[in-house]
């Protein structure tokens, strides 16, 4: 069974709410249709029901049972925007700031889950990743032991000797341009939590990447994963963690031994940190267009779990994201 398999059945398990900003888009409407069939979670539909419902028939997609919730005539919007005033009155949001923000989508998308009436939030279609974090970090804002957001991608390899039967877990590639040394210390704990809750990784086996194995090279890039080791080190004491180390050393149990013997992870590596964003992004994509790999991308730290989507995305990757939003929930 592959991984994105296990992740529908894990969200199964325990249907959550989860709620798409984008109502109206074509792709997300019929992606509601799917999680609704196949009871991968109770999607909700933002957006004006006449052109939900315009856009259903014109695909011919069955959305009844669906519920769909209109910012303009909703009557939770006078608590939402009393709500978000309270959060935010301390950054010059005034209440009538508040009132116009909640009948923006998004913020009231984000509001629903703040205020318990979802578990979760999708977008991307059609808004660009700022556009859904911004508001997520204002008001979800993130877990009290994360100082910051990041990502995870869930790398499914054709090589099944390569992590947990050919599963990886990469991190940060689409957040963080140029990480300090304690906030990659950060993203290697998330993404290790990420790996064990959304990928049932028993034993999480971080390792930190550099172009240097244990001081091989001296380079002040060198000393910033260094140090991020020894900080992840203090912060998570029982993660099996380690670095700094190459990409081949972290994965291929000969060059592990060989250039970092007596390592915990080195040559077994299951979550691979990048140094920045420069190269975790180019990581993954050669990992998914060169490796053959199926990529899938979650944010980790918020309080409460909202993703993003490429604005290319297909109907499948709007219903797989859902999927492992529903499972991040479940928490």
């Amino acid at each position: 069974m592959s991984m994105i398999e296990k992740v529908k059945n894990k969200a199964r398990s325990d249907i959550k709410k989860i709620v798409l900003p984008e109502g109206d888009e074509r792709r997300t409407v019929e992606a509601a249709s799917i999680l609704k069939r196949e009871g991968l979670a109770e999607p909700i539909l933002i957006g004006a029901p006449e052109d939900i419902k315009k856009v259903a028939s014109e695909l011919a997609t069955d959305i009844s049972g669906i519920e769909i919730v209109d910012p303009a005539n909703s009557q939770k919007s006078s608590a939402y925007a009393s709500a978000l005033y309270e959060i935010r009155k301390n950054k010059g949001v005034s209440e009538d700031d508040a009132k116009k923000l909640v009948a923006d989508p998004m913020y009231f998308g984000i509001m629903m889950v703040k205020c318990g009436d979802a578990d979760g939030l999708v977008s991307g279609a059609v808004h660009t990743t700022g556009d859904m974090l911004r508001p997520a970090l204002q008001i979800i804002k993130t877990k009290p032991e994360m100082k910051i957001v990041s990502s995870s991608f869930l790398m499914d390899c054709p090589n099944k000797d390569l992590g947990e039967d050919g599963l990886l877990v990469y991190a940060d590639c689409v957040v963080m341009p140029n990480p300090t040394a304690e906030e990659l210390a950060y993203i290697a704990i998330a993404t290790a939590d990420t790996a064990k809750r959304l990928c049932g990784f028993e034993e999480p086996r971080v390792a930190m990447l550099s172009f240097s194995t244990k001081g091989s090279a001296k380079h002040e890039l060198v000393s910033k994963v260094q140090e991020a080791v020894e900080i992840a080190h203090k912060l998570a004491p029982d993660l099996l963690l380690d670095g700094e180390m190459q990409y081949d050393a972290a994965l291929v149990p000969e060059v592990g031994a060989s250039k970092a013997p007596g390592s915990p992870v080195a040559g077994r590596a299951n979550i691979l940190v990048f140094p920045d964003l420069q190269a975790g992004n180019i990581g993954y994509k050669i990992t998914q267009r060169i490796g053959g790999a199926e990529c899938f991308a979650v944010l980790q730290g918020l309080n409460m779990p909202c993703n993003d989507l490429s604005r290319g995305c297909s109907v499948e990757d709007i219903v797989n994201t859902v999927a492992m939003t529903a499972v991040q929930a479940q928490e």
